[in-house]
């Protein structure tokens, strides 16, 4: 099936692969609903989606839905975007094959032959924008296994001054709410920052906060 909603290009696209031998149209839509439904109603094995139909990431909603409801279906999105956040949300959608729009037509139609064949041939710039974005992933995980296994070894007090420094106090209305020196406060920030490889205690608060963590401070 193919989705694309110039109908000029739609046509050219269906001429281009009901030409060749070892293929056929199973359907066209001209939007994500209607690409969706068509899925839900017939069979086929590969789907060229654009990205930008109806909506600017119609393409994008389409395969979300056909994904979760027919995995079996390989989506390959064929669009003019380049874009890393655009490349990222397409992948996640659950499609095999990302192709830029303006590629020779046996490069299209050995991408769709090697979808089928669950041999995905994703261009070199894409497959470094994934794996960069999995690398990226893979060592937040780290850090945040990391994370919590450093506030599983907080003192009690520690955990309130960590509570206080979520809120955004100094060192010297922290000493003040806990009733200590200045001195005790410092000391323990030292400590606290040597526990989680910071520098800053607002290193500490960043982390906490991107993490999702706040409410272990409670």
């Amino acid at each position: 099936m193919v989705a694309e909603d110039i109908p000029l290009l739609l046509e050219d696209l269906c001429d281009t692969v009901g030409r060749a031998e070892d293929m056929e149209i199973a359907g066209a839509a001209l939007t994500g609903q209607e690409i969706t439904r068509l899925a839900r109603e017939r069979s086929c094995d590969v789907i060229l989606m654009d990205i930008e139909m109806e909506t600017m990431q119609a393409g994008i909603a389409a395969a979300e839905i056909i994904h979760r409801e027919k995995p079996e279906v390989k989506i390959i999105f064929l669009t003019a975007h380049e874009t890393e956040e655009i490349i990222l949300s397409a992948m996640a959608s659950g499609a095999v094959d990302y192709v830029v729009k303006g590629c020779e037509e046996e490069v299209l139609l050995e991408h769709i032959r090697k979808a089928y064949a669950d041999e995905p041939a994703l261009e070199r710039h894409v497959q470094q924008i994934v794996m960069r974005e999995y690398s990226r992933l893979h060592q937040s995980e780290r850090s945040l296994i990391f994370f919590i296994s450093n506030v599983a070894r907080l003192t009690p007090a520690e955990r309130e001054l960590v509570r206080l420094l979520l809120q955004g106090l100094k060192v010297q209305e922290i000493a003040r709410a806990r009733c200590v020196e200045v001195v005790t406060v410092k000391t323990q920030i030292k400590g606290l920052l040597n526990k989680f490889g910071c520098t800053r205690t607002k290193e500490i608060v960043a982390l906490i906060r991107q993490m999702g963590l706040e409410h272990l401070f409670r």
